[in-house]
């Protein structure tokens, strides 16, 4: 009996707790609410559904991703105004993109899209390709670092082996990007912690913009593929107006929100608020965004190289400790951190798996054939 009523009694608690949140998020709820209905009003018109489609990623694949580009300069420039954020890097975007747009023949996403299973845009939407951005929406809300490679392009691939093919690139992405910043903190440590000390120079804010705007014009080259998805491959330039008019746009918004709640994934990691910190976690991860870029054109989850850096960089802080007792304290520390962000973008690509092979036809087949059903 005893037992029963204590289920009873958590039952009732996490009733109580859900219908919290649901008063707490009751705003955000009724607009992913209005985003459904008119998803489901336009997907069968293609002309409408693919702007309403791309303007959906556009906003949630730059608001889940800002973690990433953007997320450490937001941390390290609290005391400056939103705006002024905004323009720079907003300014970066633009030149960015226009460069593409006039080198690859109208085409925004430096040919990621050219890659087999990506390379024809759609003709027809179905409601879960266009709900696939509201789905990235929740989980960006619920604070988890998803892979928008996954979550959108899997929906739009023309062949299985191309997920594969991005899976493979992401996973070794995240490999690499965990060892190299354990070697880069690791060496470094000292110099790291004489250097932190006392206030940052002047000289470092100039730097430091510069190297997140360098990484930012990377991660546009790399990601901007999972926007432009649900556009013709090369745009008119009524199209590419549009296009970069309303990606600019919705970035003024994430900065007046300063980065929203999933910003709390970088501001929980050791010292990037510091501004020297922020500028050597962007640099690491600007080269490694750049060098995967050349290796090939097929497109890659920036959010499991960014991941793979913070785990590598926090165990390395870890290990650098003088003393056994903080190393042990703070190596327990990285470990959950590891852990939890990796499980949170492990949560994301099976999500984004299982969306794939409900919304595309031709995916789904290809398994199911595969398996001999």
């Amino acid at each position: 009996m005893a037992k029963s009523d204590s289920q009873t009694s958590a039952l009732a608690r996490t009733i109580y707790q859900l219908f919290d949140l649901a008063k707490e998020e009751r705003n955000f709820l009724i607009i992913i609410g209005l985003m459904i209905i008119v998803v489901g009003a336009v997907y069968p018109y293609p002309n409408i559904a693919m702007w309403v489609g791309f303007g959906l990623a556009g906003y949630s694949a730059i608001a889940n991703d800002s973690i990433q580009t953007i997320g450490t300069f937001i941390a390290s420039n609290k005391q400056r105004k939103w705006y002024w954020l905004w323009l720079f890097m907003g300014t970066i975007f633009l030149v960015t993109v226009t460069y593409s747009w006039f080198t690859f023949d109208g085409d925004v996403s430096y040919q990621r899209l050219a890659s087999k299973g990506f390379a024809e845009a759609p003709t027809e939407f179905n409601f879960l390709q266009l709900a696939a951005p509201i789905v990235l929406l929740v989980l960006t809300r619920a604070r988890m670092p998803v892979s928008t490679t996954f979550l959108l392009l899997s929906s739009f691939s023309t062949s299985g082996s191309a997920i594969g093919s991005v899976m493979s690139k992401s996973f070794l992405g995240y490999i690499l990007a965990f060892i190299a910043a354990i070697i880069v903190w690791y060496v470094v440590r000292k110099l790291v912690k004489d250097y932190l000390k006392g206030k940052p120079s002047d000289l470092w804010v100039p730097i430091q913009w510069i190297t997140s705007g360098m990484l930012w014009s990377f991660w546009i080259m790399q990601d901007a593929a999972n926007i432009a998805i649900y556009l013709p491959r090369s745009l008119n330039s009524t199209q590419f107006v549009v296009f970069a008019t309303s990606i600019f746009l919705g970035m003024g918004l994430l900065f007046y929100l300063k980065g929203d709640k999933i910003q709390s994934i970088v501001d929980e990691k050791s010292g990037v608020s510091d501004i020297r910190a922020a500028t050597l976690v962007d640099f690491v991860y600007a080269l490694l965004i750049y060098y995967l870029k050349v290796v090939s054109t097929i497109p890659i989850s920036t959010t499991w190289v960014f991941i793979g850096l913070l785990g590598g960089r926090e165990l390395a802080i870890a290990l650098s400790k003088s003393r056994a007792k903080n190393r042990k304290k703070h190596g327990k520390r990285a470990g959950k951190m590891i852990v939890k962000d990796a499980s949170k973008a492990i949560i994301g690509l099976v999500v984004s798996l299982v969306l794939a092979v409900l919304a595309n036809d031709q995916l789904r087949e290809e398994i199911l054939s595969y398996f001999g059903g």
